[in-house]
């Protein structure tokens, strides 16, 4: 049996870790398209705008590798390829909105305690 300390060391980075993935800009933003149903990528490019075709693929390979997008290639010419989300990608999106939600309703309180540390810690 491990140390309670050691146990809690891993528990932090294994959090740590995957707050890292499903915290980032990019992840977030293709579990919330692939939401309301499957798409294919160029559409997810197309929905989220301003992101590059290297970091569409890595989000949704990163996504893939955890569990949280299933990809479907189509035998059809050419090859079609759908991202649709897991059961996992699907529950996460329960915490996501919950956090959306809690930073829509918090925006001007962060907002305030940002404008009064930095006129605190002015240069």
């Amino acid at each position: 049996m491990k140390p309670a300390h050691i146990a809690e060391t891993e528990d932090c980075r294994q959090i740590s870790q995957m707050l890292s993935r499903v915290g980032d800009k990019w992840s977030m933003l293709v579990v919330t398209y692939l939401g309301e149903e499957g798409m294919r990528f160029s559409e997810l490019r197309r929905g989220i705008g301003n992101i590059s075709q290297k970091m569409l693929t890595t989000s949704l390979r990163n996504l893939e590798r955890d569990g949280f997008v299933k990809r479907t290639v189509l035998p059809t010419s050419p090859p079609r390829v759908d991202y649709e989300l897991t059961d996992l990608g699907r529950e996460l999106l329960v915490p996501v909105a919950g956090l959306a939600d809690w930073t829509r309703e918090n925006v001007h309180r962060i907002e305030t305690a940002r404008k009064e540390y930095d006129l605190l810690h002015k240069p």
